[in-house]
């Protein structure tokens, strides 16, 4: 029996980025993947080929639609969708063989099958072969991440009503998508398909998009996605899904109580996830699992009710975020090694990759006012931006919240271009416990989008330069 300081079950972005760090401080690591390829969700079916996907379909857009006004004539411009899909799978190859290398140059142990839990220090594996193994570990980490949730009413068969894990591979495009849930897989997916030429609705049963960010943000943001052509459906619950020919019937009742019908070629089911811990063998050995379906575990130190096991990412609290359950892999790693590690959940962004994109880090209104914080707020528009008016990406705003008596930071809200990248100074302001005055007298380049940031930042106490 082989065994091992460290055996990680799940090779997504916490699985490996944990099994990498622990390999870094001197442990003799192992991890079990069922996947042929390894990066899990985010890297095969989820944050990377949907992002592919969408840098394709922006490209698209631009071509047809907004390239005019910069003086370029493209004439009658085409997609390919087989090439559009073959180089999103070209993408994904390149990064889940990324992973592989990591593996080999960390000398970290890679097993090709499913882990179970056998005792607090075994795990037996059903490899790829039909075979079965077992090895042995001083530690073990449950970082089996998540998969689309299940209702009973909506039967997928993967062709006519699908999940993202479909939605990222299909053939052509729909004539009319109608996608159930308005979160971020749903935008984000919608938002590919509509680029495309897809008519596409959104049904929610929520009163708004995104659940519980920031409401104007978040109106915004709708206004926006509206003007491109996405029809939503708020406080609509969907009641069953059923075929009409080739064709799909998505049956609603409307906030009245009224039930009706949309038709379309594709239903895309996507109202969120959960956790990933179907026969792993946690319940047998008496972990603690939540109402919610996730593993309990100690406050920052991943800890499970037993003994030498511990787990992280989307089967523990906290946002379903690949990068969340990377630091979170790092943080234990270091615990495990005898170092300090830390996650400040505080400072992590949230990212939506529609266009314009929105992203955002800390609390929004609604969430301050429920929790009786005063706070001051700054915004401003991307459109007096010069380097917004140069892109012509002039839709959008910074939000800043801070504390009334202290001027901390409290939330940073961003819709527009390049949101992604922009909310990493929030989110650095954060970790640094940095005010909206601190943002506001550090020197930003000109001309560039930040500046956004800044000028929202010094409208937090009135001084905006630029409006």
């Amino acid at each position: 029996m082989e065994n091992y300081d460290v055996v990680v079950i799940g090779a997504g972005p916490g699985g490996y980025v944990c099994a990498i760090r622990c390999a870094q401080l001197g442990m003799k690591t192992a991890i079990i993947e069922k996947r042929e390829t390894l990066g899990g969700t985010c890297l095969n079916v989820g944050c990377i080929p949907s992002k592919a996907l969408l840098d394709s379909s922006e490209e698209f857009h631009k071509a047809k639609h907004g390239l005019d006004v910069h003086g370029i004539t493209t004439g009658d411009v085409k997609i390919d969708v087989k090439k559009m899909i073959a180089r999103k799978d070209k993408v994904v190859s390149e990064v889940t063989s990324g992973v592989d290398y990591l593996m080999k140059k960390n000398k970290i142990t890679r097993y090709h099958g499913f882990g179970k839990l056998k005792s607090k220090t075994e795990v037996e594996i059903e490899l790829s072969d039909g075979k079965k193994e077992t090895i042995q570990a001083k530690k073990i980490v449950i970082a089996t991440g998540s998969i689309p949730i299940d209702i009973p009413s909506l039967p997928v068969d993967g062709k006519q009503v699908i999940t993202s894990d479909h939605a990222i591979s299909l053939e052509k495009v729909p004539k009319h998508m109608i996608i159930i849930g308005a979160g971020v897989i749903g935008l984000e997916l919608g938002s590919v398909w509509s680029r495309l030429g897809a008519e596409v609705t959104i049904v929610e049963l929520m009163p708004r998009l995104l659940g519980s960010t920031d409401k104007q943000m978040a109106a915004l943001a709708q206004r926006i996605l509206e003007k491109q052509g996405l029809k939503f459906l708020f406080e609509h619950k969907v009641t069953g899904v059923e075929k009409a020919g080739k064709n799909v019937k998505v049956n609603v009742e409307t906030p009245k109580g009224e039930k009706i019908s949309l038709e379309g070629d594709i239903c895309l089911v996507s109202v969120g996830r959960r956790p990933f811990t179907d026969n792993i063998g946690a319940k047998e050995l008496g972990i603690e699992i939540t109402e919610r379906g996730r593993i309990k575990v100690q406050p920052n130190g991943f800890q499970t009710s037993v003994d030498n096991i511990y787990a992280i990412g989307d089967v523990v609290d906290g946002p379903m975020l690949a990068h969340k359950a990377e630091d979170e892999g790092i943080a234990l790693a270091e615990k495990l090694a005898g170092k300090y590690g830390h996650v400040n959940y505080e400072a992590i962004p949230w990212i939506v990759y529609t266009w314009p994109e929105i992203a955002w880090v800390g609390k929004g209104e609604e969430e301050l006012k429920e929790q009786g914080i005063e706070y001051k707020v700054g915004k401003y528009m991307f459109k007096p931006n010069a380097r917004a008016k140069a892109m012509n990406e002039t839709e959008g705003q910074v939000k800043i919240l801070a504390d009334k008596k202290t001027d901390k930071l409290l939330g940073v809200y961003i819709v527009g271009a390049r949101a992604s990248d922009m909310i990493a100074e929030a989110a650095i302001a954060f970790e640094f416990g940095a005010s909206a005055e601190d943002i506001a007298r550090s020197t930003h380049a000109h001309p560039t989008l930040s500046e956004i940031i800044r000028e929202a930042a010094m409208d937090v106490d009135k001084w905006s330069i630029h409006s």
